[in-house]
């Protein structure tokens, strides 16, 4: 294996590159036999994670080390693993494995095959000469920032046809939500005729429900992306983020409201613009909390393809709201 990565190497396969002196477990032994495999089979300073595999030897989940030592060693493995562990398949990129190491800040990564089954690892001492230590944070930035500049070099060399075909599918999801919302306005075009206040709020009313949906996601990328997130830590950022959308829709809603019927003079077209604003406000939030945490259960990057997806169905759900509530108060 090079002892060094350069920029010349970037699209060749990550297996070219991949140690095998890793310590494998089951996930039915326990901290006692984890601590035996590593003394028997690998020295301390090159250990950084333990990875485990299940019945059919494949990987099923990955110990960081620190865990295995702050825990009672007749514990199951099972118990103290993080599943559903990040992983590059051996045929894919050296920079695909770049783009890992930046966005999830991992030391090392496992590389499986097709099967999920685990050949070997990667580690962030391919791209430096100087063995990487827990403790040394500021040389770990370095290192980060290192290979976020591999990331950008090797994204350069891809052709414009690849470029395309990576990003056009988001683009496409944000005409389809364009070509929906005009669909969903056109079935109020009388209301709309009729009560030109209307139109007049639409892009004030949109733009609140796709920033709220934003910042909703922003938070709940930096849970997601966090090496301990749980069910139970996402449930969390479900709540408080409804009940600060709860708020955060309130107060929209009054603002918004207000100016309508201050206006306008005509009190029913301030609330009902208000409601729609609240509830719209609410349901961005969660969506900026529930599409990336789906999009991250099926092991597609959130933060790529979250973005489009929840401005798109913000925008629909915004739009369903506020003539829905409109043609309900004032139809």
């Amino acid at each position: 294996m090079p002892a060094k990565l350069s920029d010349h190497n970037l699209q060749e396969p990550v297996s070219a590159y991949m140690r095998t002196d890793f310590v494998a477990l089951k996930h039915d032994e326990t901290v006692a036999h984890a601590i035996k495999s590593i003394r028997d089979n690998a020295s301390p300073e090159d250990i950084l994670y333990l990875y485990v595999t299940d019945e059919h030897n494949r990987l099923a989940g990955v110990v960081p080390i620190r865990n295995v030592i702050t825990s009672d060693p007749q514990t199951k493995i099972s118990s103290i693993m993080v599943r559903s562990p990040v992983s590059v398949l051996h045929s894919q990129s050296v920079l695909r494995a770049c783009e890992l190491f930046t966005e999830y800040r991992f030391l090392a990564l496992p590389v499986v095959d097709n099967d999920n089954k685990i050949l070997g690892i990667v580690d962030i001492n391919l791209f430096t000469d100087d063995v990487v230590s827990l403790n040394h944070q500021r040389q770990l930035e370095n290192i980060f920032q290192m290979i976020g500049v591999h990331v950008s070099i090797g994204k350069k060399k891809v052709s414009p046809w690849s470029d395309f075909k990576g990003r056009f599918p988001w683009l496409f999801c944000n005409i389809t939500s364009g070509i929906i919302c005009a669909f969903i306005a056109s079935r109020y075009e009388l209301l709309i005729s009729e009560l030109a206040i209307l139109a007049m709020f639409i892009t004030v009313v949109l733009a609140i429900s796709e920033s709220v949906s934003i910042q909703s996601m922003a938070l709940t990328l930096q849970v997601l992306l966090q090496r301990n997130a749980s069910w139970r830590r996402i449930l969390m950022g479900v709540r408080s983020e409804l009940l600060t959308s709860v708020l955060l829709g309130a107060g929209s809603g009054f603002v918004v409201g207000l100016t309508a019927y201050s206006w306008k003079g005509v009190l029913w077209q301030g609330l009902a613009i208000g409601l729609s604003i609240w509830l719209s406000v609410i349901t961005a939030c969660l969506l900026g909390v529930i599409v990336p945490t789906l999009i991250r259960k099926f092991r597609i990057d959130p933060k790529v393809a979250a973005g489009p997806i929840v401005l798109a169905a913000a925008d629909i759900a915004t739009l369903l709201f506020y003539f829905s509530t409109a043609n309900l108060i004032l139809g």
